[in-house]
C-alpha cells in the first residue's frame, strides 16, 4: 500500500496512535479540573482555560530564568516548573473562589457570567505582559530523546511524560475524593451544605441578611442596638444570621431571599 510494507505501516500507526493518545491525554486533564469544578461545585468556569494559560506562563518563565540566569538549573527545573504551575493556579482559583465565587453559588448564570468577565480580564492582562506572540519552553535533554521499542518505531519521551502525569493526576484524583476523609466531607459538602455543617462538617460561614426571627440574630440590627439577638422584628433588613457559604441567597422569607448585603425590608 503506497510503497510501504506492513511492518512500516503498523509502525505508523502506533506512532501516530501515541501522538493521538498524549493530545488525549493533555485534553483529558483539561476536562477532569473542569468536571470536578462544575460536579463539585456547580460552577461552570468560562476561565478555566486562563487558568491553564497562566500555568503554561510560570512554566516558561521558570524556563526562560534557568536558560539565560541560571544555566546550571536547564537539566532539572521541569519538576520545579511544573510544581510551581501547579502551586501558581491554585493560589489563584482559591483567591478567585474565596472573594467572588463564593457569593454566587447557586447563582449558575450569575458564576457563568463572572467568570467569562475574569476569563476577558485575564486574556487582557497576558497579552499586555506577554505579548501576542507566543512562547515555547526549552526543554531539557531528558525529555527530548525518544524509546524505541523496535527498530522502526519511535516513541517521544516527552509524550510518555505527559502520559505518567496524567494517571497520576487521575489517580490521585480518585483517591482524594472517594477513599478519604477530605473527599467524604468535600462531597457532602457539595451536595448539602446545611446538612454537612449540622454534621459537624466546618462548611465555611456566610453573613446572610434578611432572614432572622426577632431576637434571633448573630449581629447587625442597626443604630441604637448592641449586637446579637437584638433584632426587633422578623427578617430585618439590616440584622444578619451566619449561614454555611454559599446558601444565603437560596433561604426563603415570606418578603424574599436572604441577601449578602442589608436590605430594605417593609
Amino acid at each position: 500500500m503506497g510503497g510501504y510494507s506492513s511492518q512500516e505501516l503498523m509502525a505508523i500507526f502506533v506512532m501516530q496512535g501515541f501522538s493521538g493518545l498524549s493530545l488525549f491525554c493533555v485534553f483529558l486533564l483539561m476536562a477532569l479540573g473542569l468536571a470536578i469544578i462544575f460536579g463539585q461545585m456547580g460552577v461552570i468556569n468560562m476561565a478555566h482555560g486562563e487558568f491553564l494559560t497562566l500555568g503554561a506562563y510560570i512554566t516558561w518563565m521558570v524556563s526562560k530564568l534557568a536558560t539565560e540566569t541560571w544555566p546550571w538549573m536547564q537539566q532539572f527545573y521541569f519538576p520545579l516548573a511544573v510544581a510551581l504551575a501547579f502551586l501558581g493556579t491554585f493560589i489563584l482559583g482559591y483567591l478567585v473562589e474565596m472573594l467572588l465565587i463564593r457569593r454566587l453559588y447557586a447563582r449558575p448564570l450569575d458564576t457563568l457570567l463572572a467568570t467569562w468577565g475574569l476569563g476577558l480580564i485575564m486574556q487582557q492582562i497576558y497579552r499586555s505582559t506577554f505579548g501576542p506572540r507566543e512562547v515555547s519552553v526549552v526543554m531539557p535533554d531528558w525529555l527530548m530523546g525518544s524509546w524505541a521499542p523496535t527498530d522502526i518505531i519511535d516513541i517521544p519521551l516527552n509524550g510518555l511524560f505527559v502520559m505518567g502525569i496524567t494517571a497520576l493526576m487521575t489517580v490521585l484524583g480518585v483517591i482524594l475524593l472517594y477513599r478519604s476523609r477530605w473527599g467524604i466531607k468535600v462531597r457532602a459538602t457539595t451536595q448539602n451544605r446545611m446538612m454537612a455543617n449540622a454534621a459537624g462538617i466546618n462548611a465555611g460561614k456566610e453573613k446572610c441578611y434578611g432572614i432572622s426571627l426577632a431576637g434571633q440574630n448573630d449581629c447587625a440590627a442597626g443604630p441604637g442596638t448592641s449586637c446579637a439577638g437584638t433584632s426587633k422584628i422578623d427578617y430585618q433588613g439590616d440584622a444578619w444570621t451566619l449561614v454555611p457559604s454559599g446558601t444565603c441567597t437560596s433561604i426563603e422569607t415570606p418578603h424574599g431571599s436572604g441577601s449578602l448585603t442589608p436590605v430594605a425590608r417593609p
